[in-house]
């Protein structure tokens, strides 16, 4: 394993903050303006986008591009130290055409759509035409076990008829969200536990499909949505199924580990920007004659962020280098478990990093004056979006039991009892 980043990700990452603090961040200020009055996305978002696509910093995300597929074609390891920088301000990524969900329905249907598919989807997600969005989670049922999905599919001659609610749906508000990929029930029930799932393209202005609401987290509406939405006898071509009936669950997996490293990394470049926060305000914020920065509590605080930061930034590292290294066969059996840890402690990281840098900022870190509170919600988000911790904690526990199965009595050797004392070999 070698972590050092290679000349061209160097390269990349000082391309692509510089452009960030050129071009970005002197729009951060318009932004907050603009969607506060309404306006979303910005009128300049297009021209960051264009420029953006010029200079080479576009579709960073995406390891299997083809010759004739706008991007780089970087690995998820390459990538992640980029996801990082962009995840600083958190509607950075869009700029650069690395939007979750966008990011994995490209990946899904670059996997697995037809070549119509494409053609129709997959070419304008790729330019940056349209957006998109992912429909798994369901108000009615734990969606946890995504084995309660009730969201049903079955197919009516040539069409297949979609019927069931689906909530917290991110990115369907945004303007330009064109296409849904709804997972919804298909299968025969006698088939096994995961083959009863499949995945359908549905345009969003399809009859049938009805927009209920953009849901607040923790108060806060994203402006392009966390949204609730109702299929209602909603009919579209047989030829919208995507890849095989009956696959859902398989093709998830295959969605899910990339994504989880680009929110992971993305989390990492947040808590950085929290630390840089909190240590600027320790050397300015004086209070009972000293610099909070002089405080033997607030120094651990300090110490302790920036170790949990690089540990958690290792551990995703490690996470994608063997994502990148496994069998095409493999990578879904090998990620999970890599996959399930880096989620779990990137958004542990998060909250507490975070609570801290807003500690240090007293009242002002409770407010929209600093993205403190905006990122520490997201991570409190975290711990039950895309799976909550306990589902991910299980999944690690159960890898160390059966390799624990696998390996039962290796450990004996370490036991000493009353009778292995009396019968200790001499060393002569």
């Amino acid at each position: 394993m070698d972590f050092d980043y290679s000349p061209q990700v160097q390269a990349m990452r000082q391309h692509l903050e510089g452009f960030i603090e050129r071009y970005v961040l002197p729009y951060n200020g318009a932004w907050h303006r603009s969607v506060a009055k309404g306006v979303y996305p910005p009128s300049f978002m297009e021209d960051l986008k264009t420029l953006a696509k010029a200079e080479g910093l576009w579709n960073l995300f995406l390891p299997a591009l083809r010759a004739d597929q706008p991007g780089q074609g970087l690995s998820n390891l390459d990538y992640a130290p980029l996801a990082e920088i962009m995840g600083r301000l958190p509607w950075a990524s869009e700029v650069f055409n690395c939007s979750a969900p966008d990011t994995g329905n490209m990946e899904l249907l670059q996997l697995f759509a037809t070549p119509e598919q494409e053609r129709q989807w997959l070419r304008p997600l790729l330019e940056g035409e349209i957006r998109s969005a992912f429909a798994m989670s369901e108000p009615d049922v734990a969606s946890s076990d995504p084995t309660n999905l009730q969201t049903c599919m079955h197919q009516e001659g040539e069409q297949l008829v979609l019927n069931g609610r689906k909530w917290f749906i991110t990115g369907a508000a945004h303007p330009n969200c064109k296409l849904l990929i709804v997972m919804c029930r298909s299968g025969d029930e006698r088939a096994g536990t995961h083959a009863q799932h499949s995945m359908v393209l549905v345009p969003l202005d399809t009859a049938g499909v009805t927009m209920v609401r953009n849901i607040p987290i923790m108060q806060h509406h994203s402006p392009e949505g966390h949204c609730e939405i109702v299929f209602a006898d909603v009919r579209v071509p047989v030829t919208n199924l995507l890849g095989q009936a009956g696959a859902g669950f398989a093709m998830a997996q295959a969605r899910l580990g990339p994504g989880r490293i680009h929110h992971c990394m993305r989390t990492i470049g947040q808590c950085e920007l929290a630390l840089a926060l909190m240590c600027e305000r320790t050397l300015e914020r004086h209070a009972f004659g000293k610099y909070l920065a002089e405080f033997a509590n607030v120094q651990e605080w300090i110490a302790e962020s920036r170790l949990e930061i690089d540990q958690a930034r290792l551990l995703v590292l490690h996470a994608a280098w063997r994502l990148d290294q496994a069998e095409p066969a493999q990578k879904n059996s090998q990620s999970r478990v890599d996959v399930s840890a880096i989620k779990v402690v990137a958004a542990r990281l998060q909250t507490r990093v975070v609570n801290r840098a807003m500690q240090v900022f007293g009242a002002m870190g409770l407010s929209p004056d600093t993205p403190l509170a905006y990122f520490w919600t997201w991570g409190r988000a975290m711990q039950l979006l895309d799976g909550p911790d306990e589902v991910h904690l299980r999944s690690v526990a159960r890898h160390e039991l059966e390799q624990a199965r696998e390996c039962r009595g290796a450990t004996s050797a370490y036991f000493t009892l009353p009778e292995q004392l009396l019968a200790a070999p001499r060393i002569r």
